[in-house]
């Protein structure tokens, strides 16, 4: 039998090798730096974008090894099929950042160079673009009001009553016990009427409820709950 090991790395040269991995690498840390500057939340992990740059290069070293080979694809993708990712993702927009740096990994392992750095460039511009104008914002700015009353139903009638004064509109969107039943809790989405503050909307609610927890949070939106 012959046991002789074949080199299959002529199918691209060294000149390649270092021209994709470079690029991926100053691409993909471009986008991660464009990804810190636009991030607006409290959830920023620099793990994420090192693995982001990491990402990038690794696709671009996949795409030099898979080539034309359609066997090499279809063997890499039953390998790659068995990684599972714990983690979750917190915000839509970092999925999207996940696809940008693999992109740009495939085109530079594919040696499409101008392509790659066209894309990051227009990609990134749109993002800074975005993000210095606010696209896209919604005005309207809501709370989430989260109230801990007697089980009594009047309970029940005197928040909604103080929302009513406070809220230009509302919505309960669950109830539970807490407490061992001691308690009811009621989460509501609403929006303060033009004037109103959040602090006066506390006071009242805790006027009503026997003085049990009030929670009032402004602008959840934009913040991990």
């Amino acid at each position: 039998m012959n046991f002789d090991l074949q080199d299959l790395s002529g199918t691209f040269s060294t000149f390649d090798i270092i021209v994709s991995l470079s690029l991926a690498f100053v691409l993909s840390a471009v986008i991660g730096w464009v990804y810190r500057y636009t991030h607006k939340n409290v959830s920023y992990s620099q793990s994420y974008v090192q693995t982001l740059v990491m990402v990038g290069m690794i696709i671009s070293l996949i795409m030099l090894v898979v080539g034309s080979n359609i066997a090499r694809a279809f063997a890499l993708v039953g390998a790659l099929s068995v990684v599972r990712f714990r983690n979750a993702i917190k915000e839509t927009r970092d999925v999207g950042f996940i696809f940008l740096v693999m992109a740009v990994g495939m085109t530079t392992g594919t040696r499409f160079y101008v392509l790659a750095i066209a894309a990051t460039v227009a990609i990134c511009l749109v993002l800074l673009i975005m993000n210095k104008f606010n696209w896209f914002k919604l005005d309207v700015q809501r709370q989430v009001v989260k109230v801990q009353v007697p089980p009594e139903p009047e309970f029940d009638a005197l928040v909604e009553d103080v929302l009513i004064r406070f809220c230009s509109e509302f919505e309960l969107v669950s109830t539970e016990s807490v407490r061992a039943g001691a308690l009811n809790e009621l989460y509501y989405t609403a929006q303060l009427r033009n004037g109103k503050k959040s602090s006066e909307l506390i006071a009242a609610l805790s006027a009503v409820n026997t003085g049990q927890r009030v929670t009032v949070l402004t602008g959840y939106d934009q913040t991990d709950i």
